[in-house]
């Protein structure tokens, strides 16, 4: 793990007052929540990428109450520029599924590093290798702090040019073209089987070498490193805000959000969620059409002041 001198947020005296005198056994939805946690693609953002007007005031009243906004997402931090004018006092942000905290704070393209949670580059070949076995066809991309590369025959499914084009066991080589840069985490791509099954499958042949999700309604998977999740990440930085689980509103929508709404004190699958997601939060809102966060937010804000 790289992890910088700067950690994901400071914590302040009153934390430890609030953390401190909080009764045991409250019910989740009776305690204050100090943080909101959100995925962005199928949750805050509509279909088009964008914020609504009616999220954007949700957000900056939420901040403006004292409840700070973490935006936890699978994309890059270079997809970050939709959403950092949103970030408010703190300007960060979880990227890759947990792999990176990113300060946004600097504006569109300037973001920087604060926690980097890397797939080891043995984990990483010995999950390509297990995977090439198990499901012949996978083809692979490897997601770098800085980087993106592909191996030839992955799909162009990412609005970018990729820096190298070769087979993973290149790109994941310790002396190979991206040696310079931890991996983030590596994308898997089958072009025939059912995104479930094929979650199960790789699940199943990478054991514990890294933690596998997706994201996508194709059969595109995520693998980062052994315990790095949305949750983990986020639990380190509410650790170092002095803030506890139950103070957690959490927001998402596909499997790769499901640990963070077990995780947290209250958390809300969107309408429009995967039905793995559903069952694993404690609550429903509507779609990210139809502003399902912002109604939430709202509803917390009346019910605390």
């Amino acid at each position: 793990m790289h992890t910088s001198a700067r950690p994901c947020g400071h914590m302040r005296e009153n934390d430890r007052m609030t953390s401190a005198t909080r009764q045991p056994g409250t019910p989740a939805a009776a305690i204050r929540p100090r943080l909101i946690a959100t995925d962005l693609d199928g949750t805050l953002l509509h279909d088009d990428k964008s914020v609504s007007p009616r999220t954007v005031a949700a957000l900056a009243a939420a901040e403006q109450a004292g409840i700070e906004v973490f935006f936890v997402t699978g994309r890059p931090a270079r997809w970050m520029d939709v959403v950092s004018d949103h970030v408010h006092g703190h300007g960060l942000a979880i990227c890759g599924n947990g792999a990176a905290v990113v300060d946004l704070g600097a504006g569109p393209g300037a973001h920087r590093f604060t926690k980097v949670r890397e797939l080891a580059r043995g984990n990483a070949l010995d999950a390509v290798r297990l995977l090439r076995r198990a499901a012949p066809g996978t083809v692979f991309a490897v997601e770098q702090t800085y980087g993106f590369h592909q191996e030839p025959a992955y799909p162009r499914l990412h609005m970018e040019v990729p820096g190298h084009r070769l087979p993973a066991e290149e790109l994941l080589a310790p002396d190979g073209p991206t040696a310079a840069q931890p991996v983030l985490k590596i994308l898997a791509h089958h072009a025939t089987l059912d995104p479930d099954a094929f979650l199960t499958l790789a699940r199943l042949a990478v054991g514990e070498r890294a933690t596998v999700t997706r994201s996508s309604p194709s059969a595109l998977l995520e693998l980062s490193g052994p315990g790095v999740s949305k949750a983990s990440t986020l639990a380190l930085c509410c650790a170092e805000r002095g803030i506890s689980h139950e103070e957690v509103v959490a927001f998402g929508d596909m499997p790769n959000d499901i640990e963070m709404l077990t995780w947290a004190g209250q958390s809300y699958a969107m309408g429009n969620a995967h039905p793995d997601a559903v069952a694993a939060a404690s609550g429903r809102t509507a779609a990210n059409t139809e502003d399902g966060v912002a109604i939430v937010i709202e509803r917390l804000l009346d019910q605390h002041g």
